[in-house]
């Protein structure tokens, strides 16, 4: 793989310490976020949606 310009990497840190910002902001805050994982998207936090019944598979898990 090859290594980013050194402008190309400054962007990509800024952008990466933004989003971490932004996540504790919304942990400290009580807010879910919503994330990418495993190729979908995942609502993470103490208050995040539960998924609808509609939303699992016949043995109630998530179906995404």
């Amino acid at each position: 793989m090859t290594q980013p310009t050194p402008d190309t990497q400054t962007m990509l840190d800024s952008l990466r310490d933004a989003v971490a910002e932004t996540l504790e902001r919304k942990r400290r805050l009580g807010q879910y976020a919503v994330i990418w994982q495993d190729g979908k998207p995942v609502l993470v936090g103490d208050d995040a949606p539960k998924p609808q019944v509609d939303e699992m598979d016949y043995q109630g898990r998530e179906s995404h």
